[in-house]
């Protein structure tokens, strides 16, 4: 069988970053799928679940309420590495396109505070598996490492 794309990425050397996994095509449409690299493969401890599950909730709901974006969100979720998370956006895009629009998102989750949406019984299957402190955590490890200083290794996979 022929490996997927995500599995010819160099992990060894792939730094924090935004790169663009893949472009999917479905007649005139572009689909680009971007990979949010939050922890370094293979070098730093993997996030824990419960600070990726909060992370997707909060992610999830600023992408999908945001009045430029949130109609060409068509997925934010985790990788099952759990050293990121993959954003599916309509459109033929590049990272730089999208810093600003996650430099909010990474903001509103370092901001946030109250009951994470969507953590019940009724709207999630494990709504107490949440980490409030290490989403910010992380989010604030992204921003400083990857928003605030992005570079071109950052942003293009290594060979």
């Amino acid at each position: 069988m022929k490996k997927i794309a995500s599995f010819t990425v160099n992990h060894l050397n792939l730094l924090t970053g935004v790169y663009v996994s893949r472009k999917d095509y479905l007649q005139s449409d572009v689909l680009t799928t971007f990979d949010l690299r939050f922890t370094k493969p293979n070098d730093e401890p993997v996030m824990d679940t419960d600070a990726i599950h909060a992370i997707e909730h909060l992610g999830a709901t600023f992408l999908r309420n945001d009045a430029e974006w949130g109609g060409k969100t068509i997925y934010f979720g985790p990788m099952g590495c759990r050293t990121g998370f993959y954003l599916i956006l309509a459109g033929d895009l590049e990272p730089k396109q999208i810093l600003d629009l996650l430099h909010r998102m990474i903001d509103f989750i370092i901001g946030y505070e109250g009951q994470i949406p969507g953590a019940s019984p009724r709207d999630c299957g494990n709504y107490i598996d949440l980490n409030l402190p290490m989403a910010k955590y992380y989010a604030k490890k992204y921003l400083n490492e990857v928003i605030l200083n992005i570079s071109e290794e950052r942003i293009i996979y290594p060979e």
